[in-house]
């Protein structure tokens, strides 16, 4: 309850502060805030500033509150001076310094008086219990006594829950305004968090219309913009898809180029906007879509025996039968699930009817392996080719994360498993198989020669040269790129490329 009175605490300096607003939106957050003066005041009154963990564990209403409560607690509490004061008389009427008033769970209160005194005790004093070096007595004023406090600390625990219970049902009362308040900050604390985003990541406020188009200049992934490594910018990308004229984007390009980044970059954008948020982009003019649909990534479902490309097939099916021509739709490699033909075909299939039935003909992005697939912009209208481009050097690539028009017609999959760390035998052996397979050498019986080959026939693997793209050699792009060139001396950093040069020289050697 101490949580909800510092929430309502904070209500009217939020109302003051949207004083001066002219949105309508936040009018009316302001008009249904309510800082119920009322229920802060009941709660302040009945609890303390610093509660204990449990009710039971007393404590927990402040004094003042509760007339009787106080009672009780003065009974309780002033206990301890009670004893004092009659061990200080008994000490006196007896004449036995030694003598202890004390308390524990078994016996409850008692005079212990040592053996060495016993013949100073009093006759009205009576035996309780007998010790080695001592023995310990009652009298009918300390019974008395000690069944007040104890009576008195039970009926505080009683009185103190039933209290709480009190007051816990008619801040119940309050539950709709509370829930209303709760409704309205998070309506705040929201807007805030949209505005705090698009301010520190420059963000730009998107246009929303009724159209068949979704236009984004230079727009970029929210998430994967932030995580990037120090010194590493995020390759922004433009986009433009219409149901009119560009329906069905085909995008092709190697693993690791940045296919399914650019299909989630869009979709969050589109979502953003949606939502009322500011987006990471330029600019960005986003006809309103009904639904967004995604199939990307890959995973079994092992509880209910479904295999990964059984999965891949029902959320498929759920996109075709569920889409409308104001959807968007984002595909990441249908059909790789299963054998290439089979996978082609079914690829193959579903963009022709995503294209053809004008009840299903939503704004579609596709990035997908098959490059035959990219012949469909030849045979549709509203179909285009896009690929993510590469920039190829020697038998390395490099991946631009650009993407631009027309189709890609290789994958780069040797080079990928490279970068990977494969052993060199086993890409210098895929690169051997892949010509075969390219140049379609076949055996007699019209198999492709992919295993055929003659003893010691193999060629020595070339001689190790400069790879920038090699783990090692990565990672030192990475220490060159973090270095602060501003702040080093001339000494400092000629001393650093010296560094450099030797780390290269090894990996070489």
């Amino acid at each position: 309850l101490n949580a909800l009175l510092a929430a309502l605490d904070r209500i009217q300096p939020i109302r003051e502060s949207l004083e001066t607003t002219e949105s309508q939106l936040l009018q009316t957050a302001k008009s249904q805030l309510q800082p119920l003066p009322e229920l802060c005041n009941e709660i302040r009154a009945a609890l303390v500033e610093d509660p204990p963990l449990a009710i039971t564990d007393g404590g927990l209403i402040r004094k003042g509150y509760h007339a009787e409560l106080d009672r009780l607690r003065e009974i309780a509490y002033s206990g301890k001076d009670w004893i004092l004061r009659l061990q200080n008389s008994e000490r006196e009427k007896t004449g036995i310094p030694s003598l202890k008033v004390a308390y524990n769970k078994v016996f409850g209160y008692y005079i212990e008086v040592t053996k060495p005194n016993l013949s100073k005790v009093p006759e009205h004093y009576l035996r309780k219990q007998t010790l080695v070096n001592a023995e310990r007595f009652i009298t009918p004023e300390l019974k008395e006594y000690e069944e007040q406090i104890l009576e008195a600390e039970e009926k505080i625990v009683a009185l103190e829950y039933e209290l709480f219970n009190r007051l816990r049902e008619k801040v119940a009362t309050y539950a709709q305004a509370i829930q209303t308040n709760a409704r309205q900050v998070a309506v705040l604390d929201c807007l805030a968090n949209f505005a705090q985003i698009a301010v520190e990541r420059n963000y730009c406020r998107p246009h929303l219309d009724e159209s068949e188009r979704i236009e984004i200049s230079e727009g970029r992934h929210p998430v994967i913009e932030k995580l990037l490594p120090f010194g590493e910018k995020f390759v922004p990308n433009d986009t433009y898809i219409s149901s009119t004229d560009e329906q069905i984007q085909i995008i092709t390009g190697p693993n690791m180029a940045g296919k399914s980044t650019y299909l989630r970059q869009v979709a969050l954008i589109v979502l953003m906007a949606q939502m009322g948020c500011f987006v990471p982009a330029k600019s960005a003019r986003i006809g309103v879509v009904d639904k967004i649909f995604t199939r990307v990534g890959a995973a079994d479902n092992l509880a209910g025996g479904e295999s990964t490309f059984l999965v891949e097939m029902n959320e498929t099916a759920n996109i075709l039968n569920n889409a409308t021509s104001e959807s968007l739709i984002l595909l990441d490699e249908i059909g790789r699930g299963t054998s290439t033909f089979d996978g082609l075909a079914i690829a193959w299939a579903v963009v022709e009817y995503l294209h053809e039935h004008a009840n299903v003909a939503a704004k579609t992005m596709f990035a997908t392996h098959y490059h035959e697939l990219t012949e469909l912009e030849m045979i549709f209208p509203r179909v285009k080719n896009y690929n993510i481009a590469v920039k190829e050097w020697g038998d390395q690539v490099v991946f631009l994360r650009k993407i631009v028009k027309g189709g890609c017609d290789h994958s780069y999959g040797i080079q990928v498993a490279k970068l990977a760390g494969l052993p060199p035998m086993v890409i210098q052996r895929a690169k051997e198989i892949l010509t075969n397979l390219e140049n379609n050498a076949l055996t007699p019986n019209h198999e492709p020669k992919i295993a055929a080959r003659k003893q010691g026939s193999r060629q020595p693997p070339p001689a190790m040269q400069l790879d920038f793209f090699s783990q090692a050699n990565h990672l030192l792009v990475r220490e060159l790129q973090a270095l602060d060139l501003e702040n080093m001396t001339p000494l400092q950093a000629f001393q650093k490329l010296m560094e450099l040069k030797q780390k290269i020289d090894q990996n070489q050697n």
